[in-house]
């Protein structure tokens, strides 16, 4: 007999996207060139698609044939019935937690050729997600427990991220490994009074993978940083002007000086920056995968992404890159295969305007793969 599937739980930031179809026929330099006031911009039909980290990451391990369990909060609104709905098309709907009352969250992305996507959210019932929408019943037994986005759950980053330290503690505790991915924080909101840096440094030592955006990071743990890359690229794509040496590795290197074991840095376009600690540390994951992890020991290495056929959005392009690299954790890849399958799942996320038509199995990319799919 084969070795049992692994279980995972998904859990944490769930919305529903809404992404009207703008023409992908002429580029842009900048958003105001296409949104003019008083102007009326024609659209065509929206894309409606579960979105968040549960519905990108959580959904799209569930496709790639990962045992998953998805765990988050939606209200009892139009909104709610409609994710509710969607997740049960996955058979995925019975780890949601439906609050009487509240608004669920949605966004509206603003996909234009030519800039990177603007994104208009409201968080509606993530904000009130706490300890006590995590059931530690499911986690239990589980190998891994992934959680994303609490910069925008007040729930989980109020009194200086207590909730989110505890929750992560708690699943530690019961011998789950831990991953943990991110998201941008409104300045201007309770969320940007938050001190990040003093709080991911305290969880560190609870997070067997860490997984943010290198703009997320830089914003979250060194803003004069941040603020350096946004004087530098302007308008543009902050990721189009990062340099590996200069830019992306201090900030991996104060990740494993805080207790980091796999540090993976989503690039943008240009691909996955993979960092990690040694045996002894990687060792410590949880979920039965700290002997197999044992082999990725003092890895530095920069996946370059792989051509998409066109790029219609990138909504979901993060998301599902680590959905891919999880289920390779799950399934005992080399950290090689595992980057190769995150970038060619981001490639593939792009060609569609939601997070999840476009995705291919991993028998299919490696195909690919191996035929010699052309890099970015």
């Amino acid at each position: 007999m084969g070795k049992a599937k692994r279980r995972a739980v998904a859990a944490g930031h769930i919305c529903l996207d809404i992404t009207p179809s703008i023409s992908q026929e002429r580029s842009f330099q900048n958003i105001g060139e296409c949104l003019l006031p008083g102007h009326l911009v024609p659209v065509g039909r929206p894309d409606i698609h579960i979105g968040g980290s549960v519905g990108n990451t959580g959904l799209a391990m569930k496709l790639l044939g990962a045992d998953v369990k998805l765990m988050g909060k939606v209200g009892e609104d139009d909104f709610g019935r409609l994710v509710l709905s969607g997740l049960e098309t996955y058979g995925a709907g019975e780890g949601m937690q439906i609050a009487p009352g509240e608004e669920t969250s949605y966004s509206v992305i603003l996909s234009v050729a030519g800039i990177d996507r603007v994104i208009l959210h409201d968080s509606g019932t993530n904000h009130t997600f706490d300890l006590e929408d995590v059931d530690f019943d499911l986690v239990k037994g589980a190998s891994l427990f992934h959680f994303g986005y609490p910069p925008v759950m007040r729930g989980m980053y109020r009194e200086e991220g207590a909730p989110l330290l505890e929750m992560l503690r708690r699943v530690k505790a019961l011998g789950t490994a831990t991953s943990l991915d991110m998201s941008m924080a409104d300045e201007d909101s309770d969320a940007g009074a938050v001190d990040w840096e003093a709080l991911i440094r305290r969880i560190m030592p609870y997070v067997d993978i860490f997984a943010p955006s290198a703009e997320e990071l830089a914003f979250l743990i060194d803003r004069p940083r941040y603020i350096s890359w946004r004087e530098r690229s302007g308008d543009g794509d902050i990721t189009e002007h990062l340099c590996v040496e200069r830019d992306i590795r201090p900030l991996a290197d104060r990740l494993l000086d805080w207790g980091a074991k796999i540090v993976l840095i989503k690039c943008g376009a240009p691909g996955l920056y993979l960092r990690t600690g040694d045996a002894a540390r990687l060792r410590e994951a949880g979920g039965g995968l700290g002997d197999a992890l044992s082999a990725w020991a003092d890895v530095e290495h920069f996946e370059r992404s792989y051509k998409p056929a066109r790029v219609l959005s990138a909504t979901g392009a993060g998301d599902t890159s680590i959905a891919a690299f999880l289920c390779a954790i799950l399934e005992e890849c080399p950290w090689e295969e595992a980057l190769r399958l995150a970038a060619a799942t981001g490639a593939c996320c792009v060609e569609s305007y939601d997070a999840l038509s476009g995705l291919k199995g991993f028998a299919e990319l490696r195909r690919k793969i191996e035929a010699g799919w052309e890099k970015a």
